[in-house]
């Protein structure tokens, strides 16, 4: 299937409409990821991912754990869009001279990593801030000690204002805080990703040819996904901290990556690297294995074959 020719418009929907499915199924659980990942010692509210979300319902109710998925739902698709659709055109090209080895399909998955942060970077910017804001006010109201005296409480901020405030302080470079930490991390996991899932999948295929029906698809996107995750939790630890910008007083700030690192072996040991990666694998599997069923069905190609051929 290497000599194929894509559709880059077609990867793109599908892209987009996979990553729309995956994050409207699986948010809660990466709220709760962002929050286990956060809290630090001195300052723990939540003692598993199960407990995170029975007090997000009891504090700030159902709707709670959907805190930042307007954020998550309004550019996962461009964000998810160009990371499956990179990694489609970069396999393509690089199977133009011959086998696709594994080297090349790393490549390929290194290329579709890089150009995805463009999107990601911001996104997780502003939709950690609105899934950590209920940690720090529950940390407020329950765990008092830990709130520096005097502060005042702020309002609740939307994606927006945010995003203004981000803007008008720090300029570009607010909404792009973290932004090596984030590379650091897309770049090994669509290195892991995307070659085990083609692997995974290709050992399910129907004959030599013929495309792997679509349950196996999803599971080898659940398998690589949750593989790829857990393999890269402590970047994602990392990102999630340098990327928080409010905390309790009690609880440690950032200067960059390697003082991150320091601070963290320091005070919480190199188990807390391994913070919330049960809730990212768990968030991760669906989401990919839902991606790869939609991207294999074609779906893009179904709603652009409705449009107008243009005569040669």
């Amino acid at each position: 299937m290497a000599d194929k020719q894509i559709s880059l418009p077609a990867k793109l929907i599908n892209g987009g409409i996979a990553g729309l499915i995956g994050v409207t199924c699986v948010f809660p659980i990466d709220l709760a990821k962002t929050r286990l990942q956060n809290q630090q010692n001195g300052s723990r509210l939540y003692t598993s991912m199960s407990d995170c979300l029975i007090k997000t319902i009891r504090s700030e109710g159902y709707f709670g754990m959907y805190r930042g998925a307007a954020v998550n739902l309004t550019l996962v698709t461009p964000e998810k869009a160009i990371k499956l659709a990179a990694n489609d055109f970069f396999r393509h090209h690089l199977s133009k001279d011959g086998k696709l080895t594994l080297i090349k399909e790393m490549l390929a998955g290194c290329g579709a990593g890089t150009c995805q942060v463009i999107v990601t970077t911001p996104m997780e910017m502003l939709k950690i801030q609105l899934q950590d804001a209920g940690r720090i006010a529950a940390q407020r109201k329950l765990m008092p000690e830990t709130v520096a005296a005097g502060t005042v409480e702020t309002k609740s901020q939307t994606a927006m204002q945010l995003t203004r405030e981000l803007l008008r302080e720090k300029g570009i470079a607010g909404l792009y805080k973290g932004l090596g930490a984030t590379v650091l991390r897309d770049v090994p996991f669509s290195m892991i990703y995307f070659p085990l899932f083609a692997n995974l999948n290709n050992l399910g295929k129907r004959g030599a040819d013929g495309p792997a029906p679509f349950y196996v698809s999803f599971i080898s996107g659940c398998l690589a996904g949750s593989t790829a995750a857990v393999a890269v939790n402590p970047i994602d630890v990392i990102k999630t901290r340098l990327q928080s910008l409010n905390r309790g007083s009690t609880e440690d700030t950032y200067s960059g990556v390697t003082d991150c690192i320091r601070k963290i072996m320091r005070n919480e040991g190199p188990s807390a690297f391994l913070k919330g990666a049960y809730c990212r694998a768990l968030v991760i599997a669906p989401l990919f294995g839902i991606a790869q069923v939609v991207y294999f069905l074609g779906v893009g190609e179904f709603i652009l074959s409705f449009l107008p051929k243009k005569d040669n």
